[in-house]
């Protein structure tokens, strides 16, 4: 996930956002998920991940087309109404997962430049 650069408290919209889409995809799945929130940085730039499992599944396809409607969605939200729904999942049950940082080396072999001269 790409946040728009400069957004201010960006850590904060994105652990929202992700902790929020996980925390509705088991609501509706009416199913315990496990999720992380991850900030990855490399060279001098970063995004986020949100990494989401069945705990009692290895493979659950349907994870990733749910969770994209649900992002969406919270994707449009202003900052002052993510914050809202934050808290008011936190009242209705809502653990929020902390954000983890973890730094990513460039992996030039997996370059597009590298695919293109073929």
């Amino acid at each position: 996930m790409h946040l728009t650069p400069g957004m201010p408290d960006e850590n904060f919209v994105a652990e929202a956002i992700c902790n929020l889409a996980a925390f509705l995809l088991q609501k509706e799945r009416g199913e315990t998920l496990a999720w992380q929130v991850v900030r990855v940085d490399f060279g001098n730039s970063h995004h986020f991940r949100l990494v989401i499992r069945h705990p009692d599944r290895v493979l659950d396809l349907g994870i990733k087309s749910d969770l994209g409607g649900i992002l969406n969605t919270l994707s449009a939200l202003s900052v002052e109404a993510l914050r809202t729904q934050f808290a008011r999942a936190a009242e209705e049950g809502l653990k929020p997962v902390p954000l983890r940082h973890v730094h990513e080396d460039v992996d030039y072999w997996r370059d597009d430049f590298w695919n293109w001269l073929g």
